[in-house]
């Protein structure tokens, strides 16, 4: 039997699903998201079931990224797939065509709880910033910024549109065949540590690459909102001396 409450945070507003009630978020339902032809009428779900909260995607198509406040966890949510609601909260992050949307799902009384880790230490070897297990220079941490950047500077969840690899390119002073080599660059170093949805495959457009870095970035706490220092001066970027030997 269940005796927690789920709230879902989305636009500055709150959404609860008490004991023996669901909610549906989508195109139109409970939590009507956006009206966006690339969104489902019914996507994710929040019900209950054998003593748990789960979110459910319930979709066809369209996946999610769902994580915890501290970025320990992360999961990938495919069409069919559902997940156990067992943190105090966690975050989704979700794309629909051009637009990327986020929530929070808050549980009163959670099955788990999640310790926080202390903060990353980055270290400087041959211009190497290492976060976690993958090691980026500094051109790719500014780029991976540059992508997040909307979302950086929002202070509630809701929806947001990835830049495009112009506008970022122009943002950090780049050209675009130099921007686009890095994002190469950056999706292999994650894919090959075991990021899905990153590279390779029929029908990895640029924007599903980039919305898939997005999230992940975001979810996992590669770039946080401390990092926007970075973005400061964006004429200052450092310069290619290296040739992109090293991305």
């Amino acid at each position: 039997m269940i005796h927690s409450k789920v709230t879902v945070s989305f636009c500055g507003e709150d959404f609860v699903a008490a004991p023996g009630t669901d909610l549906t978020i989508g195109r139109s339902g409970d939590i009507e998201i956006d009206d966006n032809p690339f969104l489902h009428r019914t996507f994710l779900m929040v019900t209950s079931d054998n003593g748990f909260w789960w979110l459910v995607n319930v979709g066809s198509t369209l996946t999610a990224t769902v994580a915890d406040e501290h970025g320990l966890f992360q999961a990938w949510l495919n069409p069919g797939a559902r997940i156990p609601l067992a943190l105090n909260k966690m975050m989704v992050w979700f794309t629909a065509g051009p637009t990327t949307y986020d929530f929070e799902i808050t549980i009163d009384r959670p099955a788990f709880r999640a310790v926080a880790r202390e903060q990353d230490t980055v270290t400087e070897e041959g211009g190497q910033a290492t976060v976690g297990r993958v090691g980026f220079t500094p051109d790719q941490k500014l780029l991976v910024v540059a992508l997040c950047e909307p979302f950086l500077r929002r202070n509630s969840p809701g929806t947001s549109h990835i830049p495009s690899s112009a506008e970022a390119a122009e943002r950090l002073g780049w050209t675009i065949t130099r921007f686009n080599r890095k994002l190469d660059n950056v999706c292999q170093k994650l894919a090959d540590a075991g990021t899905r949805g990153l590279h390779g495959g029929v029908g990895k457009l640029a924007s599903n690459r980039k919305s898939r870095l997005v999230e992940h970035a975001l979810s996992t706490k590669i770039v946080t909102e401390a990092d926007l220092a970075l973005l400061e001066g964006p004429g200052d970027a450092l310069p290619d001396a290296s040739g992109d030997a090293h991305g």
